[in-house]
């Protein structure tokens, strides 16, 4: 947030573009009851706003619907067919050579979160691969269901940050 909220200072944030730079759909992908409400009340003026408004309608909403909003996110290790083009590259899909039984592991471990948290695990994956997952994931199903719910929506925060940072260089 650090890199962001320098632009907020300057007036920066849209690369000069005028256009599509704080577009609510480009940062938080099928996220249902976020995405619809911050496509109701943008545009925003830069992403530092976009970013404060999400974190703040991510509080207001219902349980419910912050699950809805967790679990319109993909899974660690799914099918590459089924991921955006953000989520592709972020999964590290692209030189992909993570071995058939860490993607098993994976679906295993999710398939067990899943059952009991009653939602789907997200993380910020910050280039690391899906073998550096594993532990993570395991070490997460330690935790409670609130925990695990509020971690998720911290987890969604994070890559809507990132895709922000990366954009073009948009952001640095």
């Amino acid at each position: 947030m650090r890199q962001l909220q320098g632009q907020l200072k300057t007036g920066k944030g849209d690369g000069g573009s005028g256009k599509g730079g704080t577009d609510p759909a480009r940062w938080f992908e099928r996220a249902g009851p976020l995405l619809e409400r911050l496509c109701s009340e943008g545009p925003f003026s830069n992403g530092v706003a976009l970013l404060a408004r999400a974190r703040a309608i991510l509080n207001e909403l219902s349980e419910p619907e912050q699950i809805a909003v967790i679990n319109a996110h993909p899974r660690i290790g799914e099918r590459p067919d089924k991921l955006s083009t953000a989520s592709f590259k972020e999964q590290g899909y692209r030189d992909d050579a993570t071995p058939p039984e860490v993607f098993l592991r994976l679906a295993n471990l999710n398939e067990e979160y899943e059952q009991k948290f009653g939602f789907r695990f997200v993380v910020f994956v910050n280039r690391r691969s899906k073998t550096a997952i594993v532990p993570l994931l395991e070490a997460r199903l330690r935790g409670s269901r609130d925990e695990e719910r509020r971690t998720a929506l911290r987890e969604i925060l994070a890559i809507a940050e990132d895709r922000l940072n990366r954009e073009e260089g948009r952001w640095r």
